[in-house]
């Protein structure tokens, strides 16, 4: 069988910057185990495949694969995809915002897409599930020997180690300064050694000092047991890095609001949008958004 792909630029607005992907609009056929052994041909963070939804008041169903595994969430594939069907002509649109729901494995994830002269420019989702706390992180000196950093690295002011999920968990982890952020290197062995058994396999480092100007957050993200030895741009951290925002600052009530600068020492510069509602002191909504680009499409012959 013959199936149609394309290739797409996230969280950036031009080419080869922010994170690419891989969207087989039209999957249906694909086996779950064909679909991973494409994604490991692809080599992406993550490929996306297209099913009409279980739902029909739903806009389609996504199944996400990093090289490794399936995903149940993942925001810069959420993004990507929404991008490629608005794109391409596979969902109607309409002009200033056109609202489409993807199943994912979390639930439903709704995603405006913003339409100016019948073309989309920015796509937002909103985090399918609530922020969850996970457990105690390892101590500070186990995840420094994890990034390949020293332990006086780890952490800046109140703000320490987390673990937090909006559909994926991540382990967020704030380092002393940006310097710090770009010597970091997976260590695979000790990652195996100390987070193999956590809660949270994904490391999100970041600082409060930034390159590019109107971003408040510097960060990366490995990945090397789930496939993804880093990460140009991961929006399913941004939404769970709005509840630990949140939390740092003590919240109570409004709206805040983040510039994420992501993917520079990749060579792949990525910038995502991130806000959070707060009432009662508790993330009620997360929010991640950003631009992209459709790069290339083809045919791949699956047997």
């Amino acid at each position: 069988m013959r199936y149609h792909f394309h290739t797409v630029d996230v969280f950036t607005d031009r080419l080869f910057g922010g994170n690419p992907l891989a969207v087989f609009p039209e999957a249906k056929g694909l086996k779950s185990k064909q679909m991973q052994s494409i994604a490991r041909e692809f080599n992406l963070s993550e490929t996306v495949f297209v099913f009409p939804p279980d739902n029909k008041e739903n806009t389609r169903k996504l199944r996400i694969f990093t090289p490794a595994q399936e995903l149940p969430f993942a925001g810069h594939p959420t993004i990507g995809t929404a991008f490629a069907l608005a794109s391409t002509g596979a969902v109607d649109l309409v002009e200033g915002e056109t609202e489409i729901i993807l199943e994912e494995g979390v639930g439903p994830v709704t995603v405006s897409v913003t339409v100016t002269d019948g073309k989309p420019v920015f796509a937002r989702f909103t985090a399918a599930s609530d922020p969850e706390f996970g457990p105690p992180p390892p101590a500070r000196e186990k995840i420094a020997e994890c990034l390949g950093l020293k332990a006086r690295e780890v952490g800046t002011g109140d703000a320490e180690p987390m673990a937090v999920s909006c559909g994926v968990p991540f382990l967020f982890v704030p380092l002393r300064n940006s310097r710090a952020v770009a010597h970091a290197e997976a260590n695979q062995p000790a990652w195996r050694q100390h987070l193999g058994d956590y809660w949270a396999q994904q490391i999100y480092l970041f600082s409060f000092d930034t390159r590019e100007r109107g971003a408040q957050i510097h960060a990366r993200m490995f990945g090397p047991e789930v496939g993804i030895v880093e990460d140009p741009a991961t929006g399913s951290a941004a939404s769970a890095l709005a509840a630990y925002l949140a939390r740092l600052e003590r919240a109570q009530e409004g709206t805040l609001r983040w510039i994420v600068e992501q993917g520079i020492e990749m060579g792949r510069p990525s910038l995502l949008e991130v806000q959070c509602t707060v009432s009662g002191g508790k993330v009620t909504s997360a929010q991640v958004g950003g631009g992209a680009v459709m790069v290339s499409e083809g045919d791949m012959l699956v047997a």
